[in-house]
């Protein structure tokens, strides 16, 4: 039996709040998070692409696509900027010619090692506001509000 709902009723749905504050706090999160990334020259998505390539030895293209918040289809030309900032480079592997493994360049490495502690103690300030039951319960939380959509 299929359920029907009215405008007046689907607008009174409890669930609409639940989304409303997970929305907010999204965007309050990254209004706070990107001011302090844009401070170090980079957009929110190069800085990305650093912190994920940072501690590692590389990867190829698909692997920081799954890895980081940057789509694939965008994820080509933030490669292309960071390049031509002197901060990556692509590097073909002798064993399989057809893919690229994108590098931290000796500067991109400098620039993860200052900016990644820098901005974790700044994130740190805020959660430390946060219990560790408190930080459990909500990525639970999320965790399980993820799992109805996939």
């Amino acid at each position: 039996m299929k359920v029907e709902l009215d405008s007046k009723t689907a607008a009174k749905q409890p669930f609409y709040s639940t989304v409303r504050e997970l929305t907010t706090t999204y965007q309050a999160f990254c209004a706070y998070d990107e001011a302090h990334i844009r401070e170090t020259g980079l957009t929110p998505p190069q800085f990305d692409v650093i912190c994920t390539l940072g501690n590692t030895p590389g990867m190829f293209m698909n692997q920081l696509a799954e890895k980081t918040l940057v789509t694939k289809g965008t994820l080509t030309g933030i490669v292309d900027r960071l390049e031509q900032k002197g901060f990556v480079r692509r590097e073909v592997p002798p064993e399989n010619r057809r893919c690229f493994l994108i590098v931290l360049t000796a500067e991109g490495e400098q620039l993860f090692e200052q900016i990644f502690p820098n901005h974790t103690l700044y994130l740190k300030e805020r959660f430390d506001r946060l219990t560790p039951t408190e930080l459990q319960e909500i990525q639970s939380a999320l965790s399980r509000l993820k799992s109805i959509f996939i």
